[in-house]
């Protein structure tokens, strides 16, 4: 699967209709229809994409949405959601985190406490994390291998990969770190 493919598929799995878990079921049905080695590639691009999400700018910023209450997991299923915004989405928000003030589900968020927001609310989203080892573990067998298969599969497929294909992340230098339109929105200790 190429950075083209991965992020055609995330664009519309970001506009397809219904909830997290009908859209993830959407995404294991593309996935299955795929070649075995495009399952792997997948998580391969999903966890690239998430790793440049990792930025001081941008911790500070899900920190400030969440009322202070991103622990790291927290944070990586907060990459998980931002790669499922679609690459327009993601793209603007590493270039400058306070671009997380035009996405819709994190205006929802503004003036109400955490303790209100559903889980599906939150915008963090770890079962992305798992829906292409799950279709592994489907289509070969492998199921009750604890991920053994698919992660050694993964391992070799990002070995392979010495240098990405495309650019997938800003440089830390070029990334603003201010954000006066989400500290408007989510004023300091308005949340906690």
């Amino acid at each position: 699967m190429d950075d083209r493919t991965f992020w055609v598929l995330m664009d519309e799995l970001n506009r397809r209709p219904g909830d997290r878990h009908e859209r993830l079921e959407w995404l294991r049905g593309e996935l299955r229809c795929r070649p075995a080695a495009e399952w792997v590639e997948f998580q391969a691009r999903l966890e690239a994409a998430c790793e440049a999400v990792a930025t001081d700018a941008l911790w500070r910023a899900v920190s400030r949405i969440e009322g202070g209450l991103c622990s790291d997991d927290g944070f990586d299923y907060f990459a998980l959601w931002l790669v499922s915004q679609g690459q327009g989405t993601y793209r603007a928000v590493l270039a400058d985190p306070d671009a997380l003030a035009d996405v819709a589900e994190v205006r929802a968020l503004a003036g109400r406490h955490t303790r209100e927001w559903r889980d599906d609310d939150w915008p963090e989203w770890e079962e992305l994390d798992y829906v292409a080892q799950e279709v592994f573990d489907e289509l070969t067998g492998q199921e009750g291998d604890c991920g053994d298969a698919f992660y050694e599969a993964l391992e070799a497929v990002q070995e392979t990969w010495a240098t990405p294909e495309e650019e997938t992340d800003t440089p830390e230098a070029a990334v603003r770190t201010g954000t006066p339109r989400l500290d408007a929105l989510f004023p300091a200790g308005a949340s906690s």
